[in-house]
C-alpha cells in the first residue's frame, strides 16, 4: 500500500558510490547499484534518516512523498536473506568491491597461522578487519566498538619493518594521508567515531616528515570536538625506519 510519508531520497548527481551510507542503514534499504546508492525497495526504508550523516557529498535527504509503506516484516526477511549471504563476520556492500566490504578477521589458530604468509622471522599478519582506509571505514563499523584505535599515516608501515608486531597487534587501524586527503572530512569522521564507538585509547603513528604532522593534529581536533577524554599516544618514525 502506498501512503504519504517520509522516505530517503538520493541525488544521483551528488552520489559517487562510496557506499558509506550502506552499513548505517539498519534495515538494509540502501544498495550500490551501477555505481550509485539506490533504495533496494521503498518498503525497507523507515524514513528516520540514520544514513544522512555518513554521506560526504550530501547526496541523501529525507523527503515526504507518496511511497510504499514501511514493512517491518519484509525488512526482517530481507536482512535474514542478505545476512545469510554475507555470513556472520562481514557486512557486504552490494557494489561487490572488496574494499567496501566490512570484515572482521578472526585470529588464526595454530593450523591457520601455519598457512598464513610469514616473514623470515615467522611473524604473521596482525590485521583484524577490513577496510583500513579512513575514507572507507564508516563510523558505524562494528569492529570500532570499544576498540584500541591506531591512526596511521599510510607511509609508516613501509618504513617500519615490525609494524604488525609493534603497532598493529590487537588494534583497529585506520590509515590515510593528511596531505592528499580531505582533512575536514577526517576530523568530522573521527569526531563521530569518538562520540559513538566507545574507543578506549588512540595511538597515532606518522613519519617524521612535515606533511605527516597533520594527522595527530586532526585526531586531537576530533577528540576536542567530541568532548571525550580518550588517552592519546603519538609515535613518530624516521625515514630510516627508526622509532623516535
Amino acid at each position: 500500500m502506498k501512503i504519504l510519508r517520509k522516505i530517503i531520497e538520493i541525488d544521483p548527481d551528488r552520489c559517487d558510490g562510496c557506499g558509506l551510507c550502506v552499513p548505517s542503514c539498519a534495515e538494509g534499504a540502501i544498495q550500490i547499484i551501477d555505481g550509485k546508492a539506490r533504495l533496494a525497495a521503498e518498503k525497507y526504508c523507515d524514513g528516520l534518516g540514520a544514513c544522512l550523516g555518513e554521506c560526504p557529498n550530501e547526496a541523501l535527504q529525507i523527503t515526504e512523498r507518496v511511497a510504499e509503506d514501511f514493512d517491518e516484516a519484509a525488512v526482517e526477511d530481507h536482512l535474514k536473506e542478505t545476512g545469510e549471504k554475507a555470513g556472520p563476520s562481514e557486512t557486504v556492500l552490494p557494489c561487490g568491491c572488496p574494499s567496501t566490504q566490512l570484515q572482521t578477521i578472526s585470529p588464526a589458530d595454530s593450523c591457520q597461522a601455519a598457512n598464513r604468509p610469514q616473514t623470515q622471522e615467522g611473524q604473521t599478519s596482525a590485521l583484524g578487519h577490513w577496510p583500513v582506509q579512513i575514507k572507507l571505514v564508516p563510523a558505524t563499523a562494528p569492529f570500532l566498538k570499544g576498540a584500541d584505535l591506531l591512526v596511521v599515516a599510510d607511509c609508516t608501515p613501509l618504513a617500519y619493518p615490525n609494524f604488525h608486531r609493534d603497532f598493529l597487534k590487537d588494534k583497529v587501524v585506520m590509515m590515510g594521508c593528511p596531505k592528499f586527503d580531505d582533512v575536514q572530512e577526517y576530523i568530522a569522521k573521527f569526531t563521530d567515531i569518538f562520540k559513538t564507538a566507545g574507543i578506549r585509547r588512540v595511538t597515532t603513528a606518522v613519519m617524521e616528515v612535515p606533511c605527516c604532522s597533520g594527522l595527530p593534529f586532526l585526531v586531537k581536533k576530533a577528540l576536542q570536538a567530541s568532548g571525550k577524554k580518550i588517552p592519546l599516544t603519538e609515535k613518530v618514525i624516521s625515514v630510516r625506519g627508526e622509532l623516535r
